[in-house]
């Protein structure tokens, strides 16, 4: 598994009122989250980012107000890029 540091002021865990692992699992639920919300990562990548059941993380998503399902318009794009593939082979 690979790691990234995160470097921050002592001054930011006073504001916060956290303790470094609070914050460092905090900036992971929502880099997660951001990432999902871009289509950049699927719900179950980002919940392992997270380091969340994607139960879990979809919890998450909800208090963001994010749903982990695509809209309908688009899942509906997605089914005629489909049927055109299935077609084109």
């Amino acid at each position: 598994m690979s790691q990234a540091a995160l470097k921050y002021p002592n001054e930011v865990l006073d504001a916060l009122q956290q303790k470094p692992g609070e914050l460092e699992a905090e900036a992971r639920s929502l880099l997660a989250v951001k990432m999902f919300e871009t289509g950049r990562l699927s719900s179950g990548l980002a919940a392992k980012l997270a380091g969340l059941p994607r139960e879990e993380f979809f919890r998450v998503l909800a208090a963001h107000d994010l749903s982990p399902f695509a809209p309908a318009d688009e899942l509906e794009q997605d089914l005629e890029n489909a049927r055109r593939a299935g077609r084109s082979e």
